[in-house]
């Protein structure tokens, strides 16, 4: 089992902590409590966690060396951080400032840690990439891009709106001031994909619903309990540039009239219930707009100019791929002289003409073992939907890992998890047919 380091020396944090744990279904870490600073680098060093909880309020942790380690040693950015702290000592922008060039994915207060903990740590294991992104491909190409698949979840919104726009300030594009308020502004429209897109909640009917005392929350379970709307999504997706990022947010919904809507809102005061996110993306963003079927909303945010950290850009001049539906990527038996760093997108593998597998942006790669071995495609790779590649040559990927030999832990890891997985699939396929050769 993987673990979960949380530094911390608190008793009464870490209890919390614990009690949050064992309300968590998934227990997929195991948490390990570290304390002593030789216990926390031998920790960190060896262990390789994907996942580190840290306690930024803590007077016991020697904090200051700590965040010093961590930013001069390259080797540590291959986990993300989630950092606690407690709202009545610490200021949040000062910590944001202080821990800039660390790879902080999420803040959370300490009244926040109980219901938001385990739930954050759930949604970084689910999208690996935020890690990747941050520790890896953000320090290396001339531009950077993901995206998340949101559940029709209300109170898991504000985690992946929180990640989002937490990278963006550690990367000194936003000020804190202006990452509260694009936290704010993704929730808002993330929770509009799920309740009016998602679950078709109408304008009237969440009117009625909440001035008789209910909340969007029991509004959106309620409309959940129908299977289809259940297995719907909202996709976050973002590109960051040099000087704006683009974030684009869209539901699996109908859509509705836009200039209908717009003009509704035009005419209700600022306290309505309805159109807060669009207001609020007006006044932040440098370009909102919708599409025609108004189930996509695309929002534009302008960097500020603050200092810059510095880092190696090796991938500047690599392909981008805009891939669509049913695009070959690659196929059996061609030369492997490229490697692809997925963006977005799912892509069907087959082998013999049988599908065998599928990858997404989590799987970060596709291509990896031929192009590192050197050998032809062992199988043909199909977009499953619409999405995004770095098509990156041999002599780019080699060049960089020669330069920055600790970048190579990143694809030693990622080749470790496909194994696994690999490895889990090949048992529950043998238990199946052994169970159907016991049955006959």
């Amino acid at each position: 089992m993987k673990v979960l380091g949380i530094i911390s020396s608190d008793k009464k944090l870490n209890q919390t902590i614990n009690e949050a744990y064992e309300l968590w279904e998934s227990k997929s870490y195991k948490l390990v409590f570290i304390t002593n600073e030789d216990e926390i680098y031998e920790f960190i060093n060896y262990e390789l966690p994907e996942i580190v909880v840290i306690n930024f309020s803590d007077p016991v942790i020697p904090l200051e060396s700590l965040i010093k380690r961590l930013e001069e040693d390259a080797w540590l950015h291959y986990f993300g951080i989630i950092g606690l702290y407690d709202q009545g000592d610490v200021d949040e922008d000062e910590l944001l400032e202080k821990l800039k060039k660390v790879n902080i994915l999420t803040l959370l207060n300490s009244y926040r840690i109980r219901s938001h903990l385990m739930k954050s740590v759930e949604i970084i294991r689910d999208n690996y990439q935020v890690i990747f992104q941050r520790g890896f491909a953000s320090k290396i190409m001339e531009s950077s891009s993901g995206s998340f698949m949101i559940p029709n979840d209300i109170l898991a919104v504000p985690i992946y709106a929180g990640i989002a726009a937490t990278s963006l300030a550690q990367s000194g594009n936003i000020s804190s001031d202006k990452k509260m308020h694009l936290q704010l502004v993704l929730a808002e429209l993330i929770v509009n994909g799920i309740e009016h897109g998602n679950c078709g909640v109408s304008y009237d009917e969440k009117t009625d619903f909440m001035l008789n005392g209910g909340s969007v929350v029991e509004l959106v379970a309620e409309k959940c309990r129908i299977k289809r709307i259940a297995q719907k999504m909202v996709r976050l997706e973002w590109e960051t540039r040099a000087d704006h990022t683009k974030y684009i947010i869209r539901d699996e919904g109908e859509g509705f009239d836009v200039e209908a809507l717009q003009e509704k809102l035009r005419n209700q005061d600022d306290y309505s219930l309805h159109g807060r996110g669009i207001r609020m993306a007006r006044q932040l963003s440098k370009e909102i707009s919708y599409n025609k079927t108004g189930n996509q909303v695309t929002i534009t945010i302008e960097h500020e100019e603050q200092e810059q950290q510095p880092f190696p850009i090796r991938f500047r001049k690599e392909e981008i791929l805009q891939v669509k539906r049913n695009d070959i990527i690659f196929r059996e038996g061609e030369a492997s002289d490229y490697l692809y760093y997925i963006v977005s997108g799912k892509y069907y593998v087959y082998h013999r003409r049988k599908r065998v597998g599928e990858l997404s942006q989590n799987d970060i790669f596709m291509g990896e073992m031929s192009f590192l071995l050197s050998n032809q495609r062992n199988g043909t790779i199909k977009a499953a939907d619409n999405g995004k590649l770095i098509k990156i040559s041999r002599k780019a990927f080699v060049t960089l890992v020669r330069d920055y030999p600790y970048y190579g832990i990143f694809l030693s890891r990622l080749l470790a998890r496909r194994l696994a997985r690999s490895n889990e699939q090949n048992a529950k396929l043998t238990e199946r047919v052994n169970k159907l050769e016991t049955n006959c």
